[in-house]
């Protein structure tokens, strides 16, 4: 299938440039994106795909998005092709600006592309050499400069793996290069905090929003209660782990550093739940702060 484009306020060929060679989303990679799913023909959460663009692009210093009109693009691109489209993904940079880091006050560039995803049958993990900056201005942002997780991802492919599992620059565990990560231990599920550098996934907050409504043992983890290590207790079948994202939903970690690790009962638990839940609700409203640096307090 040819994805469906939609660049600054028109449908266009997939094949037309939609970028200047001056854009500092192409030079520096001063931008901001988005990924959603289609869920019964419905962009999934979009609402909090939207609140997260804009805290993206405010913490890069990019103001002008029109929220507005970033939805009547998403709709417009739908409308093209209904049937075919299962991913979408919103792009927002600076745009064109000075060959340097410093923009110059121009009008930044929207470009929303509509088309296939496959979502991964399993999740087959290793961990990498590298560590997340947890003090990074970039820290919990959804930015276009993601060429340090181009680095990762080629890392795990070449070890046979999909994903590849950080710490922070602590040694604590903080996430996959585009996943968030679960651990079920002693019978509750934890998750790294925001305060570990990982980024604010969306799945992830709906996993512990829907989780402690169903009453599940899930929660988000103290600083330094999850070390890099916890991932030789999975290894070892003392713990269990899962990946959240996107494309992913809540999925199993199947393999990790080369061992066949089994599926956690809670972590289970809450795939289900999980994708119950949003077949339910196609745009769960989000709280109160819920795309912010720090955890909800509950």
């Amino acid at each position: 299938m040819t994805s469906v484009v939609w660049a600054d306020g028109q449908l266009r060929p997939p094949t037309e440039p939609v970028y200047t060679a001056l854009d500092h989303g192409v030079t520096v990679g001063d931008g901001v994106y988005e990924t959603i799913a289609m869920r019964n023909g419905q962009p999934f959460a979009l609402t909090r795909h939207l609140l997260r663009l804009q805290y993206s692009a405010e913490r890069l210093g990019i103001r002008d998005i029109d929220v507005h009109w970033i939805r009547e693009g998403i709709s417009q691109v739908i409308a093209a092709r209904p049937q075919d489209i299962v991913r979408l993904r919103v792009t927002v940079t600076s745009g064109p600006g000075p060959m340097g880091y410093l923009r110059d006050g121009g009008p930044s560039s929207v470009v929303i592309i509509g088309g296939p995803s496959v979502r991964p049958r399993q999740c087959v993990a290793v961990r990498a050499p590298w560590k997340r900056n947890e003090r990074s201005p970039l820290a919990g942002v959804k930015t276009t400069s993601t060429a340090e997780n181009v680095v990762m991802a080629q890392f795990a492919r070449e070890k046979g793996a999909d994903e590849a599992i950080v710490s922070n620059t602590h040694g604590h565990l903080c996430e996959g290069t585009s996943t968030n990560i679960f651990i079920e231990r002693n019978g509750e599920v934890l998750t790294p905090s925001l305060a570990s550098g990982c980024l604010p996934g969306i799945t992830r907050g709906l996993v512990l929003e829907w989780g402690a409504r169903a009453g599940l043992p899930v929660r988000v983890a103290a600083p330094g209660e999850l070390p890099m290590s916890v991932l030789d207790e999975v290894v070892r079948g003392e713990a269990h782990a899962s990946v959240t994202s996107t494309t992913r939903g809540v999925q199993p970690i199947a393999r990790l550093d080369g061992a066949d690790v089994k599926p956690g009962p809670v972590l289970t638990r809450l795939a289900t739940l999980f994708d119950q839940y949003a077949s339910a609700d196609p745009d769960p409203t989000p709280p109160r702060g819920a795309v912010t640096r720090r955890d909800p307090v509950r």
